[in-house]
């Protein structure tokens, strides 16, 4: 089936300003809550949101099979099990309906006034359900930054890191979306030269430049998704934040990994946009150093998306800062090949689950994806606008992250990930 929504040469009868993030080729999908109390799925263009609850019961969708209450409920998760035919068919529709050319529901004031809102009428929500949580440690830049660091140039990547795409189980429940305040952890720590722990809070509050992909139900428990099927199972991604603790970390993550120091928050985008709508973007993954195993290997070259990555740090004094600028391309690890690993022992995925790309860092120092490896574990400090310095996160930081595409005709992005960083009392 044809993606239409993608005509590069439409336009849409909303206003759109040429940079923006959501033009009529974009159609994410989200979950918020309207003027009038009512939660709703919906999608965006430009500076305006779609209530698809409303537009689907004044029938705008008709012909195409949907349960009447599929867009009235509080998360994607049952619209997102239907699979991509019925998401393409509604990315679609609702191109056509906001093209410049079509005039039904352009001219409808009252049915317009049901089904568009400012975005300053809004409150976004999570968009999904997050059942379960996988974290991937996917960027060879970003590993053999953090392998430098602590264990050396030599042993700088752990020997299984070129065969598989390493990761780890995160904790769901503490997935939010962005705007979301982020309370300073507590937990255990070593001070450098201590031999016996102390308790409080975190002093090494790091962000982490990542993407996260949302799936639909993949496989029966026991089955494994080949790798050249894995992406149609994947509805679309957000930009993410997955926050680090460094100190709480450090302390506790032999032998088993991260716990505390990383369940305490993740901030996701609130709108997820569609693998159909990145199409255009594709691009070559990093050539792999090492063949991996036949279950890995993909037989199509252009399997990653050219998405440009930056991270901002908002001071309390309102100046924003310019931490890093990076791709999702660098990614040496797919999508595929991550989702093809998680399902081969026979992990059954459901709709709704996360898996995280891990920090994405790139080949040069400003394009590095966390404090840790912009300050060098703290040797360098950076310094701000206003002549302040850090090395990791102070209490007041708003924390902001951004992905786009962008080509000669048109501009796809995700939003503002963002979390203000405040302090938990005891």
């Amino acid at each position: 089936m044809k993606i239409t929504a993608n005509n590069p040469n439409r336009k849409s009868w909303l206003h759109v300003d040429e940079n923006s993030d959501f033009p009529i080729q974009n159609i994410p999908f989200g979950v918020f809550l309207t003027r009038d109390d009512i939660i709703t799925i919906g999608t965006r263009i430009g500076d305006y949101a779609i209530d698809l609850g409303a537009l689907h019961q004044l029938g705008y969708f008709e012909g195409i099979p949907l349960t009447d209450d599929i867009f009235l409920q509080d998360t994607l998760n049952d619209f997102i099990a239907d699979g991509r035919i019925t998401w393409r068919l509604v990315r679609n529709r609702i191109a056509d309906l906001f093209d410049e050319n079509n005039e039904t529901l352009k001219n409808d004031v009252s049915h317009r006034d049901d089904i568009i809102f400012k975005m300053d009428e809004i409150e976004m929500q999570l968009p999904v359900d997050i059942g379960d949580y996988t974290d991937f440690y996917s960027s060879k830049e970003h590993a053999t930054n953090v392998g430098i660091m602590f264990r050396g140039k030599e042993n700088a990547l752990m020997p299984n890191w070129l065969h598989i795409p390493v990761g780890y189980h995160g904790r769901s429940s503490s997935i939010v979306v962005s705007g979301t305040p982020i309370h300073r952890p507590y937990g255990q720590t070593l001070p450098v030269g201590a031999t016996e722990p102390v308790f409080g809070a975190s002093q090494r509050i790091d962000m982490e430049l990542e993407t996260a992909f949302i799936t639909t139900a993949a496989n029966h428990l026991g089955e494994s998704i080949p790798v050249d099927e894995a992406e149609e199972y994947i509805f679309g991604m957000v930009v993410f934040n997955d926050w680090s603790a460094r100190d709480i970390q450090k302390w506790e993550y032999v032998p088993l990994g991260p716990f505390l120091g990383k369940s305490f928050a993740s901030t996701i985008s609130p709108w997820i946009v569609t693998m159909d709508a990145l199409e255009p973007f594709r691009c070559e993954s990093p050539k792999q150093e090492v063949k991996p195993l036949p279950y890995l290997q993909q037989k199509r070259s252009d399997n990653s998306y050219d998405i440009k990555l930056e991270a901002i740090l908002e001071t309390e004094n309102g100046d924003r800062n310019l931490l890093s600028k990076s791709n999702f391309k660098y990614m040496y690890w797919t999508m595929a090949q991550q989702l093809a690993h998680q399902t081969v022992n026979g992990c059954n995925v459901r709709t709704g689950d996360m898996l995280g790309s891990g920090t994405i860092s790139g080949p040069t120092k400003d394009s590095y994806g966390s404090m840790l490896e912009l300050t060098w574990a703290g040797k360098n400090p950076i310094t701000l606008k206003d002549g302040s310095t850090r090395v990791f996160f102070n209490d007041g930081d708003n924390v902001i992250l951004h992905g786009y595409c962008k080509n000669d005709t048109i501009r796809i992005g995700f939003g503002e990930c963002a979390g203000k960083i405040v302090h938990l009392k005891k």
